[in-house]
């Protein structure tokens, strides 16, 4: 197989299954890594505590932090343009905070924002 990045010299494919225990249905997924290692330099086990582990920092460094401090998940709109745009200065917030204001905790520097909208624009620099 050939992947379009320079740097990958492992394709690591982890297959799961789960069942339902209501029903017994059972199904099966492949996910695809790539690695930037030779894939004989780890084993099996090692390879699912790699994976395992970058995704879970994914989740707590990134996901997490846009989620509950941000309130991603409680956007009900669609329109593409409005996601896309609100995804970014969430992306570019907890960044230039942890930068600017490495003092403040963050959700009190985001309580502090949200009491002085024009102050998190003027950070923003917008």
């Amino acid at each position: 197989m050939e992947a379009d990045f320079p740097l990958a010299r492992s394709l690591v494919i982890m297959r799961t299954g789960r069942t339902v225990k209501k029903t017994g249905q059972t199904t099966a997924e492949s996910h695809y890594d790539l690695g930037s290692v030779c894939a004989e330099d780890y084993s099996p086990a090692q390879w699912l505590n790699l994976i395992r582990g970058h995704w879970g920092g994914v989740e707590i460094r990134n996901h997490w932090r846009r989620d509950a401090l941000m309130g991603e998940d409680r956007s009900r709109s669609r329109n593409a343009n409005l996601l896309a745009n609100v995804a970014l200065i969430r992306s570019i917030l907890p960044a230039q905070l942890a930068d600017e204001m490495s003092d403040k905790p963050l959700p009190i520097a985001l309580e502090e924002f949200a009491a002085k909208p024009a102050a998190t624009l003027a950070f923003l620099n917008l």
